[in-house]
């Protein structure tokens, strides 16, 4: 067993269990008709699955032990398959010996981080999504103009401790729309507001209200900072809860889309909703006289684990699958440029990304 730790939060890392063991649920009878709403888009987005290959190739090219900053991604099952090919898990890269081989996590580091590595003798690779380093950019931008930024994000998540690392002594964290009301800034009519990618885009939206409401000069980045990912994931799930007995969410604990995915559903109408990292945690009684069941999945979640949860709902009589579509999802990231070449020297064919579409 591993532990990682992600700001506050620590987290044992289970073995992978695939398949799970099937026939656990009874097939229990309801009023009406059995089915399944299946959210599309789900699962991994572009910059996962970018953070995701790259550690893969890493092992390919490096071999083993490739070192990982956190949690690649924040997927129990992700990261504890790549730790079975290789990858060692650290929190901080102090950790690693010198001279190792380093990936830095989707979610993005500090520029104290990337020395640190340096300081080392560490060969760093640099698996942050680039939404997410679109934000650093922002952030270093704001802070030479000397203004003041707002960062909206969770205090202790990678992603927030990254972008405020790029400028610390010009950015103040606000978690929700009640701590809005108690901010005090130096100058309210020099302040700008940017946020975590991977938040609940209503709940933003709430606290860019309230802060327009106490700073009327506030500017807004020059693009939605919440990625394109975790806004169709929260789209669709709106769509399948209005018609949901239940929903399931795929995801881990410590996954910001995947926790925020349940509330989005609750929000929108469905009767119940629960996370799960694997369909064993499914229990019996929360199907009992649901006839509608909603799936879907965070953006760091393979899709093997949502057909494991199809599975076992087929067996307790939810057989019948539709899917409800809200968006389609073609963008590839092209990887770290030291993995772009394959094992002969050539260019990898997922190396420059594009559209698969």
């Amino acid at each position: 067993m591993s532990r990682i730790t992600n700001g506050a939060l620590a987290i044992d890392l289970p073995t992978p269990r695939v398949p799970a063991v099937r026939n656990r649920l009874k097939d229990t009878p309801v009023i009406g008709r059995k089915r399944v709403l299946l959210a599309a888009p789900r699962g991994y987005c572009a910059g996962v699955d970018r953070a995701v290959i790259a550690v893969e190739k890493a092992l390919e090219h490096y071999g083993s032990p490739v070192y990982v900053r956190k949690q690649i991604v924040h997927n129990v099952h992700v990261v504890a398959t790549l730790e079975q090919q290789g990858a060692i898990f650290v929190d901080e890269v102090d950790e690693v010996p010198e001279g190792s081989h380093i990936v830095f996590s989707a979610h993005g580091v500090s520029p104290a981080v990337v020395k640190g590595a340096d300081d080392r003798g560490l060969l760093s690779i640099d698996a942050t999504c680039p939404l997410v380093t679109k934000v650093h950019r922002e952030a270093i931008r704001f802070a030479k103009q000397d203004q003041h930024i707002i960062l909206i994000g969770h205090a202790g998540h990678e992603e927030v401790e990254g972008t405020m690392g790029h400028a610390p002594e010009r950015t103040t964290l606000v978690q929700n729309p009640g701590e809005v009301d108690t901010l005090v800034v130096d100058d309210p009519d020099n302040l700008v507001w940017l946020s975590q990618t991977t938040l609940s885009v209503d709940e933003t939206m709430e606290t860019v209200n309230r802060l327009r409401q106490r700073f009327p000069n506030i500017q807004n980045p020059p693009s939605d900072d919440i990625c394109y990912a975790t806004q169709n994931r929260q789209v669709a799930i709106k769509k399948v809860a209005k018609d949901a007995d239940l929903v399931i969410v795929v995801g881990s604990a410590n996954s910001s889309n995947s926790v925020r995915l349940v509330e989005v559903a609750l929000e929108y109408g469905a009767k119940a909703a629960y996370r799960v990292d694997y369909s064993s945690e499914i229990q019996q009684e929360w199907l009992d006289g649901v006839e509608t069941v909603g799936v879907t999945s965070g953006a760091s979640v393979p899709e093997v684990l949502v057909d494991e949860v199809l599975a076992e709902l087929s067996d307790a009589g939810y057989a019948d699958v539709g899917e409800v579509k809200t968006a389609e999802e073609d963008l590839m990231f092209s990887l770290p440029k030291e993995l772009r070449k394959d094992s002969t020297g050539g260019v990898d064919s997922r190396a420059l990304g594009g559209r698969t579409r």
